[in-house]
């Protein structure tokens, strides 16, 4: 019997390790940030930064966006939110967000990190907080 439950513990186990491993590798981080750099710092606005920097799972730059919602006079959270979630991004670091832009980021299931300091700092913190 001990050993029984040793094995479907065992198993459970493994499974949770499978599976966070697979979510590990689906995540995609988007950056805030006022360049197209990881060198600079996070921006202070996430929906109406001028780019968005997209890391993997590995912490590696995969792609720079232009944030098409930058000058917009109404609705730039929401709109910013829906065009990372149209990109995959599973988790998105600015220094601050707003209400709007959290709604529609929890509706899309993205996570949502305050950071402050530099762009590489922040993808190294996200990836410690996620393992």
């Amino acid at each position: 019997m001990k050993r029984l439950l040793f094995i479907s513990l065992a198993i459970l186990f493994l499974c949770a390790v499978m599976v966070n491993a697979a979510e590990m590798e689906k995540m995609k981080i988007a950056v805030a940030s006022g360049d197209k750099t990881a060198q600079v710092s996070v921006s202070n606005e996430a929906a109406k930064c001028p780019y968005y920097l997209i890391f993997d799972s590995k912490g590696k730059l995969t792609e720079v966006i232009d944030n098409p919602y930058k000058n917009a006079s109404g609705g730039a959270g929401p709109s910013a939110a829906n065009f990372l979630a149209q990109k995959g991004v599973t988790i998105v670091v600015a220094e601050s967000f707003g209400s709007k832009m959290i709604n529609t980021l929890k509706d899309n299931g993205i996570a949502h990190f305050g950071f402050k300091g530099s762009v590489d700092d922040a993808v190294k913190r996200t990836l410690e907080g996620r393992q």
